[in-house]
């Protein structure tokens, strides 16, 4: 007898819904009546299946890396839904929430800060081994070595100190960290911004090729779309807290549907002097609006070269389609 019932579709791997992350601000002291609040990520979804990179791209202070650290709860959300693999971490103890740590880990953005001082190389990359007890004592060394050469470390550098390393090969130790426990899906919170051009090719190469040997899920966050476009299988747009586009990767540096993300590609350069001279650069007008302002319309109007009236009175949402652009105009010009 054949089996008609449809397929059963499988959770992604990382669901985010309608996340916030709200900061109170206080007037005079902490003690202090409340203000009002920041809104530094104000409603933002999307998913990331398994083995997908997801680029997350915007201006400093759009929420980017505040939207990993909701993730991984280092700040609490102040409202939406974080799931893996369809389960909710919102009310995890911290008994739930250790196993929760080792599927999704985290690479930041200041491979010197991120790293102990006053621990060595082996005791860095060592240290989520025995915090999972996942290995001891010869076992914890041999897999440490393992690790190194995985990143491509020279496994001598065991006993150095993260001072005695450049700022490529301190990231790389904070990679190394990071896969230590065997995680699903690693935030890269502006992994290479503070590295050399040659530099940051080298680690996203390294990204890559891990991503293939380990089937790794990647949440890459950065402000340079020319980065993002190496690495991400899809790429989503933050502005002021909110998505405003979300597509795969070469429909949207091909087409892009939103105006903030025409004028962030207007700005890319680009190696041809010939295209260069072509490319028309959108230079938008006004400053950054604030956080800690509300807007009931897109957070982008005030420096929109075509926004009409719709765009400062009501809040466009994020179509739920393949390339999707929270814009009233040019929702309006494809209906």
């Amino acid at each position: 007898m054949n089996d008609s019932s449809p397929p059963v579709s499988t959770p992604p791997l990382l669901s985010v819904q309608d996340l916030k992350v709200h900061f109170p601000f206080r007037r005079g002291s902490l003690l202090g009546a409340q203000k009002g609040v920041i809104r530094a990520v104000d409603g933002i979804s999307f998913d990331i299946a398994r083995g997908e990179t997801l680029g997350l791209v915007g201006e400093s202070g759009c929420g980017k890396s505040t939207t990993a650290r909701a993730i991984i709860n280092l700040v609490h959300p102040t409202g939406g839904d974080v799931r893996i693999d369809g389960v909710p971490i919102a009310g995890m103890s911290d008994a739930a929430m250790k196993p929760y740590r080792r599927r999704v880990q985290m690479v930041f953005q200041d491979p010197f800060a991120s790293l102990n001082p006053r621990m060595t190389v082996g005791g860095i990359i060592g240290e989520p081994l025995v915090v999972h007890s996942l290995a001891r004592g010869r076992d914890r060394k041999l897999e440490v070595l393992r690790l190194m050469e995985l990143v491509g470390l020279n496994p001598r550098f065991l006993n150095r100190y993260p001072h005695e390393f450049s700022g490529g090969q301190r990231q790389r130790i904070g990679i190394a960290r990071a896969l230590a426990v065997q995680p699903d899906l690693i935030l890269c919170d502006e992994p290479v911004s503070a590295l050399d051009v040659s530099i940051q090719a080298q680690i996203i190469n390294l990204l890559m090729d891990l991503q293939q040997k380990l089937g790794l899920s990647y949440l890459f966050i950065a402000h340079d779309l020319a980065v993002v476009r190496h690495i991400a299988t899809r790429v989503g747009v933050m502005y002021l807290g909110r998505m405003v586009e979300l597509a795969s990767a070469e429909e949207l540096y091909a087409g892009p549907k939103h105006p903030y993300t025409e004028a962030l590609l207007s700005a890319v350069p680009v190696p041809d002097p010939a295209v260069a001279a072509s490319r028309q650069r959108i230079v938008l007008s006004g400053e950054v609006p604030s956080p800690d302002n509300f807007y009931p319309g897109c957070a982008f109007a005030e420096r929109c070269p075509v926004k009409i009236d719709r765009c400062v009175s009501d809040r466009p949402p994020l179509p739920d389609q393949a390339h999707a652009a929270a814009c009233w105009v040019r929702e309006q010009s494809l209906s």
